[in-house]
């Protein structure tokens, strides 16, 4: 009798720890759980801007490998590295006196023609007012007045044809003389042209011997020093335009259609962390390259302060001129764990968990590209704390 009451007392201890059991599990379960109190959005349809999102390089809007014109040694260089130049300032400086010599050479041999033509420099050439050709033409017009003079007397038997004919060859020698005067004063104009030439040479060589920057900007290399010889076309330094940059960009081929010059760009530089800086397109290339299948972008990005630098990559993105509908959801409807994103879609009085794929963002929206559709109920904050299937209640 004994055993039989203490088995009896066994199963019924066994049979309530059971069902203790199987009443704790269910109330840890999401159905069984309290109802959370939660805010909802809909989700919405609406034309949003869209961009194309390329990634590129910022370069120098010039960049000039600076040469000497003319061999010398090195003088003096009043520049280094990261020296900010304007156009025409002097990089590098050469020994002169060679240079000076030659031009006054030069000026002096062009001056001595001058002389002899009796015309000054930057006056016009006229072949008459050479002192031969003038000397010659008066020869010339005596002659005549004499040959006429002696026609005359010809013609009234008072001059004898020997000496007529004397007088006619005289006449005829003096025009000769007259055109080889003026033949020559032009032969000398020309050596005056040649010379004058030679006097602009001189000059620029002399002008050579200062090397100067072909723009204003920074110089970014020099490679001479005080002491070195340099001959015809020896690099002296680097200089860069800064001010303003361009943004070299790749684009996949399948937006050509959308990229025009005079788009705006917004670009991202890792020196900056979330700081944007804008420029315009101005360049598109007229070819996609066969082994990318992308083609070249660049735009033009202002840089009067100097921040931006040639070499930095940049993340930017091109608007494009169509607005084309998207979904959107406020950013806090959306939680992301190890790059998978998802929300959670209200269902009556519970959620359900869905795992969607984001667009690109609208203030403080979200684009969503699929997972949900337009109308629907999504938990719009505290998201994180929810789990599929859980009961909520709508706030």
């Amino acid at each position: 009798m004994f055993r039989q009451t203490a088995l009896v007392c066994f199963l019924a201890a066994a049979l309530t720890a059971a069902c203790g059991r199987a009443g704790a599990d269910a109330g840890s379960s999401p159905a069984a759980a309290a109802a959370i109190t939660v805010s909802v959005t809909d989700v919405v349809e609406q034309p949003i801007k869209r961009f194309i999102r390329v990634s590129g390089t910022l370069t120098a809007q010039e960049d000039a490998e600076v040469a000497a014109e003319v061999a010398g040694r090195v003088i003096a260089t009043p520049v280094e590295r990261g020296s900010r130049v304007g156009a025409n300032d002097s990089l590098v400086r050469l020994v002169a006196s060679d240079g000076e010599a030659q031009a006054i050479e030069a000026q002096a041999n062009a001056a001595q023609i001058e002389a002899r033509l009796g015309i000054s420099e930057g006056a016009p050439f006229a072949a008459e007012r050479v002192p031969e050709v003038a000397n010659a033409r008066a020869t010339l017009q005596l002659a005549r007045s004499e040959f006429e003079r002696a026609k005359m007397l010809h013609e009234k038997q008072l001059l004898s044809q020997a000496e007529f004919d004397q007088r006619s060859a005289q006449t005829e020698a003096t025009e000769r003389q007259h055109e080889v005067a003026r033949n020559s004063a032009a032969q000398q104009y020309q050596a005056l042209l040649a010379a004058r030439a030679r006097v602009t040479l001189a000059r620029k060589a002399l002008a050579d011997t200062t090397v100067r920057s072909p723009f204003a900007g920074v110089v970014g290399e020099r490679f001479v020093s005080v002491g070195d010889y340099v001959t015809r076309g020896t690099k002296v330094a680097t200089v860069m335009r800064v001010d303003p940059l361009r943004v070299e960009l790749t684009v996949p081929e399948q937006y050509v259609s959308a990229l025009a010059a005079g788009r705006a760009v917004t670009f991202e530089v890792d020196a900056y962390p979330g700081e944007t800086f804008v420029g315009q397109v101005r360049y598109v290339s007229p070819a996609v390259k066969a082994d990318t299948r992308a083609l070249t972008l660049e735009a033009v990005v202002p840089n009067g302060a100097n921040r931006l630098k040639p070499g930095f990559f940049a993340t930017a993105q091109i608007e494009q001129a169509a607005m084309l509908p998207g979904l959107l959801v406020p950013a806090t409807a959306v939680h992301t764990v190890a790059g998978t994103a998802r929300m959670f879609v209200v269902a009556g009085d519970r959620v359900e968990e869905r795992v969607v794929m984001i667009g690109q963002k609208v203030g403080d929206r979200v684009e969503v590209t699929s997972g949900v559709k337009v109308g629907e109920r999504v938990v719009a904050s505290g998201v994180d704390r929810m789990v599929d299937g859980v009961r909520v209640v709508v706030r």
